[in-house]
């Protein structure tokens, strides 16, 4: 077959082949299949655009390393551990000055009971050595990473032995105070003629950041305006505005004893005077780092945060 090509500028006709023919429509295929490729395909981005990613760079380590997030749950509960062998120590030498009755962990039922007689260690249970210190070791067998579950496992549960300790020193304490040569300058009475919230004191979750974190006095709910009263007498070593107690009276009650009035909204007193047991010296408010009008108030001893419960319930 013989394709004839007339052209008016050509007297003579000119014929194409068939394999010329097959060539040239072979070539308009490939030319098509390229086009719809350039036009449909999608392109990956090259580093030389300038492309970013659309994952944020604090987000970045989950996906990459995510063994970093475990890390944190670990340093977390290290901390937990140094704090529970702190209270350990603790708890054991004021049992021992106040004769009282040491709690002993019970391995069956993961609930403390009471003994006064030394024991000895039972196979398997922990043994005390010297105290705020623990001697560990042994071969390294199948070592292997916490997994995130068993990290929040363990923390919650060191948590629970934290509280149950730091409630054991709190009474401890307690009792040591009131037979001291300080029981009749203990601030035993309530300082507002209001209930508190029974579960303030101790670990709690913050208002503010939602992170759990510990709460070093009572918060008492009252109406703006009630009187605050000194809970016991002594010398008013602080009186003015604070950022986070707000208007804040201190009152240093000898020994190393204070007690603290946070989140006033009027102060009756200043820096320096002394004032007497049930003494009107503030009204409630709701200043400084607070949701609501309430009275937040604090039992120091050295610095260190005494639960104000073990002072009120003894006064009734």
């Amino acid at each position: 077959m013989n394709i004839i090509l007339v052209s008016n500028n050509m007297a003579k006709a000119k014929t194409l082949s068939v394999l010329q023919v097959s060539v040239a429509l072979l070539a308009l295929m490939f030319l098509s299949v390229l086009i719809a490729m350039v036009l449909i395909v999608p392109q990956q981005p090259s580093a030389q655009q300038g492309a970013k990613s659309l994952i944020p760079n604090h987000l970045r380590f989950s996906f990459n390393n995510p063994q970093k997030h475990l890390d944190a749950y670990a340093v977390q509960l290290g901390e937990l551990q140094a704090r529970m062998m702190q209270l350990d120590a603790q708890s054991e030498r004021l049992a021992k000055l106040a004769g009282e009755k040491s709690l002993v962990q019970d391995n069956a039922t993961g609930r403390a009971k009471s003994s006064n007689a030394p024991r000895k260690p039972e196979l398997g249970s922990p043994v005390s050595s010297l105290p705020g210190t623990a001697h560990l070791g042994g071969p390294l067998v199948r070592s292997g990473p916490l997994s995130e579950a068993e990290l929040q496992a363990k923390i919650v549960e060191l948590m629970d032995r934290i509280e149950l300790s730091t409630e054991q020193f709190s009474s401890i304490e307690a009792k040591l105070l009131q037979q001291s040569v300080l029981k009749d300058t203990l601030p035993n009475s309530s300082p507002v003629a209001a209930a508190f919230n029974s579960s303030s004191f101790g670990w709690r979750i913050d208002p503010f950041n939602g992170h759990k974190a510990f709460h070093e006095g009572l918060d008492f709910t009252a109406a703006a305006g009630t009187p605050i009263f000194a809970a016991a007498g002594g010398i008013v070593s602080t009186a003015e505005q604070t950022p986070d107690y707000g208007k804040l009276v201190k009152i240093d009650h000898g020994s190393g004893l204070e007690t603290r009035y946070a989140h006033a909204s009027r102060l009756y007193v200043r820096a320096g005077e002394r004032v007497e047991k049930g003494q009107k010296i503030a009204e409630v408010g709701s200043t400084g780092r607070s949701t609501g009008p309430h009275l937040h108030y604090e039992i120091r001893l050295a610095g260190n945060p005494l639960d104000p419960r073990k002072y009120l319930k003894a006064s009734n």
